[in-house]
């Protein structure tokens, strides 16, 4: 997959220039899967920041595994501080899965340490939080504090979608993460729903029992 845009502290600078010191930039990774938590990080990165790896952060979707497992120890030596939220399947089937991202995104929000006093999010806003915020559209593509969060919300999902994985063989997903793809799907036919699938999310919820 090509990128459509590259990401720059352009979105950071505006709102250093209007008085903000730490921005965090937010995003989450899981939101469409069919299995297992959603998860959200906060990164915020020092200001004026020069590194040669930063051509190489993209949205993470856009990145090879590898390639998001060997900036994450950039990201986080680099960061002044990142903060990881996690909200179960559990959650996102009695809430919704908008409200368990935003809450997702609230807990790494809180993490942080220092506490931001800015956010950049990807496409959201956070009504739970009383803070300056902006939500960007793309913003995993366009804004780099929220494409290390999109990395670093990714491969700390994989990470877990892997050891579940151990725990519930015979869906694949240490290899799709819990998404809807082919052979998630044919898994399920053949299996049914395990106990970490989301019962709220189509097609799981079609194969229930009555």
């Amino acid at each position: 997959m090509k990128a459509r845009y590259t990401p720059s502290f352009a979105e950071e600078e505006r709102l250093a220039a209007q008085g903000y010191r730490l921005i965090a930039g937010i995003d989450e990774a899981g939101r469409g899967a069919l299995a297992g938590p959603v998860v959200a990080a906060a990164v915020i990165l020092p200001r004026r920041f020069k590194a040669g790896w930063l051509k190489d952060v993209n949205d993470s979707k856009l990145l090879t595994p590898s390639r998001r497992e060997r900036l994450l120890p950039f990201i986080r030596q680099a960061a002044i501080a990142t903060g990881v939220g996690i909200v179960s399947h559990e959650f996102i089937d009695e809430r919704n899965i908008v409200i368990a991202t935003r809450l997702a995104m609230k807990q790494a929000v809180e993490q942080l340490s220092p506490p931001p006093d800015s956010l950049l999010i990807d496409f959201m806003r956070l009504p739970e939080i009383n803070m300056h915020q902006k939500g960007i559209k793309n913003g995993d593509g366009l804004c780099l504090s929220i494409a290390c969060a999109s990395i670093v919300a990714k491969v700390t999902r994989d990470h877990l979608m892997i050891e579940l994985d151990g725990i519930y063989p015979g869906y694949g997903l240490c290899r799709h993460k819990g998404y809807c793809t082919r052979e998630h799907v044919a898994s399920l036919r053949r299996l049914g729903p395990c106990p970490i699938h989301r019962h709220s999310f189509r097609p799981v919820k079609d194969m229930l029992p009555e």
